[in-house]
């Protein structure tokens, strides 16, 4: 292959910031990832990503959004949810006390998912969780 070919697959959707889209994104995500043994762990990864951009930030307020990109390769598949900020903090995994009824949703994520990255924006928060689906041979991660 050459060096600058790819045959990762990248789709997105960008959703009002209402709960009932919530459910929209996992079916998303489901229906994209059908056949994969990694559907499961992904749907689960965007329905709590998504429901966070909905609840902690302007995603979820009058007019509000929140965007999803999922990318697919041999070696991995990337979920990413972007929100509209207007937070004032940056979404953080943080342990949380065993009986907590908040708090625990990224922390859920991080355990699932192989790699949880963070990105902050002036529009924004991204989070991005990793699913490693084949071990690296030879070659660095995209």
């Amino acid at each position: 292959m050459h060096e600058y070919t790819s045959t990762a697959q990248v789709w997105g959707l960008t959703c009002p910031g209402f709960p009932e889209e919530v459910s929209r994104a996992r079916r998303w995500t489901r229906d994209i990832l059908r056949g994969s043994p990694w559907a499961e762990d992904a749907e689960l990864i965007v329905s709590e990503l998504s429901a966070n951009a909905i609840l902690h930030t302007a995603s979820g307020q009058h007019s509000g959004s929140f965007h999803l990109a999922l990318a697919v390769s041999a070696q991995a598949i990337a979920l990413s949810v972007t929100d509209d900020g207007g937070s004032g903090t940056a979404p953080k995994v943080e342990r949380q006390e065993q009986d907590a009824e908040h708090g625990r949703g990224l922390g859920m994520v991080s355990v699932i998912a192989h790699r949880v990255v963070v990105h902050e924006s002036d529009g924004g928060h991204t989070v991005t969780a990793e699913l490693f689906t084949a071990p690296s041979v030879g070659g660095h991660p995209c």
